[in-house]
């Protein structure tokens, strides 16, 4: 059995999902709910306010999904941890040394992949995902180690990329024999086993799991996604100074204008951190998906409906082979 095999193997999932870390949104509610209904759950560690806090979140989730498995007699999959590698970032230390400490076992980073972060988790066993837009960046995380990647492609919610999927996972899937996680417009089972057909391992999800009832989204918010079609959807870096993918009536709302949507911002996070995140609370990031997403309902619900859709499609796909 390849590594690949043994990770997969050891995630125990019941449908091959992961619900990415979406900052604000994805809070311990929702990746309990993932985690107890068979998919992989995730929260960005900046979802709290502090470091301390932070730890307290960890400490609660590993003994509310420890109590699920005791009472049930089953093995769930595991959580993940969104880490935020970026050197305006000033949590990113001492949330990894959290991470060792309470020996998280995923952790997925965005905007910098370092190989001392990545020895620091394999240290007591835990693995490591990074976010990547393009196969430069994807040869830099398997340089320094990592066990994963999660190509994130054109149309996905938040700090999206511009590929298309059918020739990024081919191209990746050549020089690394690690999880492949795809990212972008994936919103049904249907889209799950497409995404297994183009050479994925796991179907990355953010946008559908925005409209659940364990989300941490206002009213608002969910009903935006139900209206928008993909036309809604504005690619720009004026927000975080990162090229993403807004919702373009939210942008408006929060006095971003049309004119400015072509320009960049600094990138700095610290500066985020230190602010009421006024603009990820008024600006609502979402993925093309939307067009397929006309409901809110509670995370189980949704994950049952995916089972079964990502059943039916891939019986309709082996009856092609008979």
């Amino acid at each position: 059995m390849t590594k690949r095999e043994q990770i997969l193997e050891k995630f125990n999932l019941q449908l091959p999902v992961v619900a990415a870390p979406m900052f604000i949104v994805s809070q311990l509610d929702l990746v309990k709910a993932c985690c107890k209904s068979g998919i992989l759950g995730t929260f960005p560690a900046l979802n709290n306010r502090s470091t301390e806090g932070f730890e307290e979140w960890l400490i609660e989730l590993k003994a509310a999904l420890k109590e699920v498995e005791d009472e049930q007699g089953i093995k769930l999959p595991p959580y993940g941890v969104n880490l935020i590698i970026h050197k305006t970032n000033p949590r990113v230390q001492a949330d990894l040394e959290v991470c060792v400490r309470q020996e998280v076992p995923l952790i997925i980073t965005s905007l910098g992949a370092v190989k001392d972060v990545v020895d620091a988790v394999h240290g007591y066993g835990g693995l490591v995902f990074h976010d990547v837009t393009n196969k430069y960046h994807a040869q830099k995380a398997i340089a320094a180690g990592v066990d994963g990647l999660v190509l994130v492609c054109a149309g996905a919610g938040g700090h999206g990329g511009t590929l298309n999927p059918i020739p990024f996972v081919s191209e990746i899937r050549e020089i690394f024999d690690g999880v492949i996680c795809l990212s972008g417009c994936l919103s049904s089972g249907q889209d799950v086993a497409s995404a297994m057909q183009m050479g994925a391992d796991l179907a990355y999800m953010g946008t559908r799991f925005i409209n659940t009832k364990e989300a941490v989204a206002k009213d608002a918010y969910q009903e935006m996604i139900t209206e928008s079609g993909t036309g809604d959807i504005v690619y720009t870096a004026a927000v975080s100074g990162i090229p993403g993918n807004y919702m373009g009536a939210s942008l408006l709302e929060a006095g971003i204008p049309r004119e400015i949507w072509a320009s960049k911002a600094k990138v700095n996070l610290g500066e985020k951190l230190n602010s009421d995140a006024k603009a990820w609370v008024d600006v609502w990031s979402a993925g093309q998906g939307v067009a397929t997403i006309k409901d809110v309902m509670p995370a189980a619900e949704l994950i049952d409906r995916m089972k079964e859709e990502f059943r039916v499609a891939i019986e309709r796909q082996v009856k092609w082979l008979s």
